[in-house]
């Protein structure tokens, strides 16, 4: 109980706090978590665009585009086996790249 009344009143002590972020841990601290939030935005973005370049959701969108619904449970069938084998090829090929970039020394 005491601990924490005294933790509480330091965090609030404005001097306290601008001295702590002058420290050099303090601002090394900083800096290694605005590049982790900086390269995690990116390769967020550039997954985003790849799955909209994907074969897949192009497959998605034209069989979802077609007017009308499907005529029977054949052809709805037919669909989804196209769109999973679009999938499974993209994901074997993405992964044959990601083991090549591990190879290279890429995924680090």
């Amino acid at each position: 109980m005491v601990l924490r009344r005294l933790l509480f009143t330091l965090l609030n002590n404005p001097q306290l706090i601008e001295k702590l972020s002058e420290s050099r841990p303090i601002r090394r601290a900083a800096q290694i978590t605005a590049f982790a939030v900086t390269k995690a935005q990116l390769s967020g973005k550039d997954a985003a665009q790849r799955i909209l370049r994907s074969d897949t959701v192009r497959q998605i969108r034209q069989e979802t585009s077609r007017a009308g619904p499907p005529r029977d449970m054949w052809e709805m069938g037919r669909k989804a086996e196209r769109i999973k084998d679009t999938f499974l090829r993209e994901f074997r090929t993405g992964l044959q790249d990601a083991k090549k970039q591990i190879k290279r020394g890429e995924g680090k």
